[in-house]
């Protein structure tokens, strides 16, 4: 996923909730264009929790809340997703699932702790 030069945080920025962000490409191998996003988040509490609606080409509906809670050693990220392709249904569930394992285990390896 593509993002803004000197976006390295959402704390890098002026949050306007239900307002666009930024536009992010989603790449395919880190160059194949294969969606587009308008990042919107709708909710956010930094440090805990974001939800996030953004218009994408590809879909019907995208909505992402992640949510941070404490552990014994650490924090644990859960992500609920609900989304509706607009063709191709069961290939892009596939698809973002197998794109959420491999953030999963990015993060964990990243922060050394508990991602589900």
């Amino acid at each position: 996923m593509t993002v803004p030069p000197g976006f390295s945080s959402i704390l890098d920025i002026d949050v306007k909730l239900g307002q666009p962000l930024a536009r992010s490409w989603i790449l395919l191998f880190g160059f194949v264009p294969l969606d587009r996003s308008d990042l919107t988040l709708i909710e956010l509490d930094v440090g805990h929790r974001f939800v996030e609606e953004s218009p994408m080409l590809s879909m019907r509906l995208w909505r992402h809340e992640r949510t941070i809670a404490p552990v014994p050693g650490g924090s644990s990220i859960t992500d609920r997703l609900t989304f509706e392709p607009r063709l191709a249904g069961p290939l892009v569930r596939w698809f973002v699932a197998a794109l959420f394992r491999h953030r999963h285990r990015v993060l964990g390896r990243r922060l050394g702790g508990l991602a589900s």
